[in-house]
């Protein structure tokens, strides 16, 4: 792919976005941290495949060199979030965690021996659940065991994900003495009511305390989680959780539409379905979002991401740098990914892997000596070529034929006729600029990047999923 495409077009206010526009594609859709998606994971896909995957990647010098991207997944919360849709498990007894905590070690003791000692990492993410259900201690041992593991790069992005909750200043001092240069705060929304309806109450003090805390250590990077379309959500309560969080001033906000779907997800059903803002109300808190957000001096990054002009990922915007991986958007080199923890997703070479969503099949793998991956891809060429394709257009706005042609040794043209021709009712909708040898996604068409990229999923159109998306707006 060409490095040198120009950035992503600069996004102002969503001033054509009509009502008919929004109707005609409030569809549901991936968010394609991945292609293929999740959904496409095959549980042929074994240990045996990703340790192959793994001493492959050993074995080529410009591989074995290269830094990889590291994600540990944290599953314990202490208190149910009702909307929650991730891999957690509820419970107070903190001796789960420091069981967990000797399972990682195993599972890292194990990709070591495969991947090799002292790769260079250049970005870590724990997620969660709660990574800070685990002590101090324990999170600077899981730290210490990282650094005996890998070569930690001293530029590198080192986050965690901080429920405001159980951190305080002097918590939040002992995860920066731990390594930790990156924290995202879960906030969602500040309206009592809306807390109370989602069962996460957390005062605005709370958080500004942590922001605070964060600024005056020294934290390059301070990230705040928003959701709209909460239960009790209105256009009035939304205003003012907004321009809450603009006046604490994170460096990146995440914007993230909620997704009801309790039929999959257990917790939602404690949400009450007459609770949830109508279909065009939860439009209006988008646009007012995007709105505010921006007259506020954020960047519209891309699908739900904004940065502050000097935060880094805006910069890697305008230089037509970014990234994505199963974190979101990045400023991350396309890079190797390992996964460690329950229900983990991780990408090496040509392969897609997941660990063991249970904590009882996880931890039943390792100690058979296995790595406990169950399921997983081995990308064919059609894959590899749409990834590139849909990355492209997810983080640039932008595909030049030429270059994916002469890295895939196609026709462009020849190649994807048909979605070609089914970009022409986006084109005639002013969402993109088909001709010419690329592909260009407009100012307008960047708050619906993820329709652009449906077009070249080859698996949604020639094959029946199960999987259910969530909506793209």
């Amino acid at each position: 792919m060409d490095s040198t495409a120009p950035a992503a077009p600069h996004v102002g206010t969503p001033a054509k976005i009509t009502p008919e526009l929004l109707a005609r594609l409030d569809v549901s859709g991936p968010r394609y941290t991945s292609y293929p998606t999740a959904d496409r994971f095959v549980d042929a896909f074994t240990h045996d495949d990703y340790k192959a995957a793994l001493q492959q990647c050993r074995q080529h010098d410009s591989d074995a060199t290269k830094p990889l991207s590291v994600y540990v997944h944290i599953p314990f919360c202490e208190s149910l979030c009702y909307y929650c849709a991730c891999n957690k498990i509820i419970t107070r007894k903190r001796d789960q965690g420091t069981t967990y905590l000797d399972y990682l070690r195993k599972e890292l003791t194990l990709l070591v021996k495969q991947i090799g000692p002292d790769r260079p990492v250049s970005q870590l993410h724990l997620g969660g659940g709660t990574p800070t259900f685990l002590s101090n201690e324990e999170l600077a041992a899981l730290m210490q065991a990282l650094r005996d593991s890998f070569g930690f790069v001293p530029e590198g992005e080192y986050a965690i994900e901080i429920d405001p909750r159980t951190v305080n200043r002097q918590r939040l001092h002992a995860l920066w003495q731990a390594g930790f240069n990156r924290m995202s705060l879960g906030v969602q929304d500040f309206d009592p009511a809306v807390q109370a309806a989602m069962h996460r109450l957390q005062p605005l003090a709370q958080v500004r305390e942590v922001i605070e805390a964060g600024r005056v250590l020294g934290f390059p990077s301070i990230n705040v989680d928003l959701i709209y379309g909460l239960p009790k959500q209105t256009v009035e309560s939304f205003t003012r959780t907004i321009d809450q969080v603009c006046q604490l001033r994170p460096d990146r906000i995440a914007l993230y539409a909620y997704a009801h779907l309790p039929e999959r997800f257990m917790s939602q059903r404690r949400i009450a379905a007459a609770d949830l803002p109508a279909p065009a109300v939860k439009l209006q808190l988008l646009a007012l979002s995007i709105e505010r957000l921006l007259a506020a001096g954020y960047v519209y990054v891309g699908m739900d991401h904004f940065a502050l002009h000097d935060d880094s990922l805006a910069i890697a915007k305008r230089e037509g740098k970014l990234h994505r991986n199963f974190q979101g958007y990045t400023t991350q080199p396309d890079c190797d990914l390992v996964a460690l923890g329950v229900s983990g997703i991780g990408r090496v070479g040509n392969t897609y892997s997941q660990n063991a969503k249970t904590l009882d099949d996880y931890c039943q793998q390792l100690d058979q000596g296995k790595l406990p991956v169950v399921r997983g891809l081995i990308l064919n060429a059609d894959d590899l070529l749409r990834r590139d394709v849909i990355q492209a257009i997810m983080c640039q706005g932008h595909v030049d034929f030429a270059a994916v042609s002469a890295a895939h040794k196609i026709d462009f043209d020849a190649y994807f006729a048909a979605e070609l021709a089914a970009l022409q009712p986006l084109q005639a909708q002013g969402l993109v600029r088909a001709g010419a040898g690329q592909i260009d996604v407009t100012e307008l068409g960047w708050f619906f990047v993820r329709a652009v990229a449906m077009v070249f999923d080859r698996y949604l159109h020639t094959q029946r999923s199960n999987a259910r998306f969530s909506r793209i707006i």
